[in-house]
């Protein structure tokens, strides 16, 4: 069977079910923005397009999020063409949609089978929309305005697809009905083999310095650090956080750049301008227990979150970071936010401790409870393993429901 994933930074949320649909001899392609030139990975072939140049034009600022997507489906788009003017028809194509690519692929392809990858459809409604006081949306008419048409993207392609898959019963439950009858929720999966609690795990930062599990090491991962992941709620209690723990080496993970959310004012990363209010509430001896990281490879994150003695996670009610699954995995101590769809993956001294996402205070209270605390530390720790394995992992449950779903989509009728 000839199957086509769409996917801007390919192999993203589909890197086991490409490359397993591939071991299974499907003939497997990927066209994608990531690469520059046509090459193979795990089976599949990876073909590159690139973003077609445009003359300047006035776009109305409420529709520039469209026309970008449209930019992109019309540059997939020519890239599809291609490829069938070169007999290429694939039997299923599988897209993560959210960046417009796939839009117009129905009209080169009219008889493939679709399934799109359903991360969010975006709600206007509290909590999806209003849930941080601190960032109110300025014009509540323009604000809403703008998220409605955020979705003309997943209505366009919610026409086309006969299926979608969903990591969260939270982010499937934004989609509307009829859609919704079609999205099935599996989650992207844990490799739980391989993230696992390891005591001798080591840590080099930057300075040389070596961190082991003797350390009191507390980790925040995020991919950048902005609001979203809650950045700011952590900041303002690191100072007490660092006074209550005098030995704790606080270990900070995540880009300077924006994933989610409102940019800072020109000029300005989130990171430094929360740096820059706490700052002064810090000593110097303190601060030099703070470690910023940046991005960091892959195995250097593993190693930090087996050296974790505590994890913090903070998020709006939002998409779920696999960082929070994988420190499950690893048997981490978690303090986490208790908003949706947290609560779908934790329950409060069960396999995580729970505090309101605002309240810096309840998150120093439960870090430093649980510094105090080995055995509740390991007791949480090894709940939040047993589920991971028992709910999302990889190679036992997700991956073989991935392929049930694909199996059941390459049967339907168009």
């Amino acid at each position: 069977m000839n199957i086509l994933f769409i996917h801007q930074n390919f192999p993203g949320q589909f890197k086991h079910l490409a490359s397993d649909l591939a071991r299974r001899g499907h003939q497997v392609k990927a066209l994608t923005l990531r690469v520059k030139e046509r090459t193979s990975w795990n089976g599949v072939d990876i073909l590159p397009y690139s973003i077609l140049k445009r003359s300047d034009q006035k776009t109305h600022p409420w529709v520039l999020d469209l026309d970008s997507k449209v930019t992109r489906a019309e540059s997939c788009y020519r890239a599809a063409r291609a490829l069938r003017d070169q007999g290429y028809a694939p039997d299923v194509i599988i897209a993560h949609h959210g960046w417009g690519e796939a839009m117009f692929l129905r009209d080169v392809w009219p008889k493939a089978r679709m399934g799109l990858y359903c991360e969010l459809y975006h709600l206007t409604d509290y909590p999806h929309a209003g849930f941080d006081p601190e960032f109110p949306i300025n014009d509540e008419l323009d604000g809403e305005i703008r998220i409605r048409l955020k979705n003309i993207n997943n209505h366009l392609h919610f026409d086309q697809a006969q299926a979608g898959i969903s990591p969260t019963q939270f982010q499937a439950n934004t989609f509307p009905q009829p859609f919704r009858s079609k999205i099935t929720v599996v989650h992207d999966g844990i490799n739980t083999d391989a993230l696992v609690r390891k005591d001798d795990a080591r840590l080099t930062l930057d300075t040389g310095q070596v961190l082991t599990r003797d350390d009191e090491v507390i980790t925040f991962v995020n991919r950048n650090l902005e609001p979203y992941r809650g950045y700011h709620v952590f900041m303002r209690a690191l100072p007490r956080l660092l006074k209550e723990r005098p030995k704790a080496q606080v270990v900070i993970v995540g880009g300077d750049g924006v994933s989610y959310g409102s940019r800072p004012p020109a000029g300005k990363t989130w990171k430094q301008i929360y740096i820059d209010e706490v700052r002064g509430q810090i000593s110097d001896a303190d601060w030099a227990r703070v470690h910023f990281l940046g991005r960091i490879p892959y195995d250097r994150f593993v190693s930090l979150l087996q050296v974790g003695r505590v994890h913090l996670y903070l998020t709006y009610p939002f998409v779920l970071s696999w960082s929070l699954f994988e420190s499950m995995s690893c048997e981490a101590a978690i303090v986490a936010s208790s908003t949706p769809p947290v609560l779908e993956a934790l329950e409060h001294d069960k396999t995580a401790r729970l505090v309101d996402f605002f309240d810096g205070d309840a998150l120093v209270d439960q870090a430093v409870s649980l510094l105090e605390d080995a055995d509740a530390r390991a007791r949480l720790g090894a709940a939040a393993r047993k589920h991971i394995v028992q709910t999302y992992d990889l190679r036992r449950h997700c991956l073989p429901k991935q392929l049930e779903w694909f199996d059941e989509l390459a049967e339907m009728t168009v």
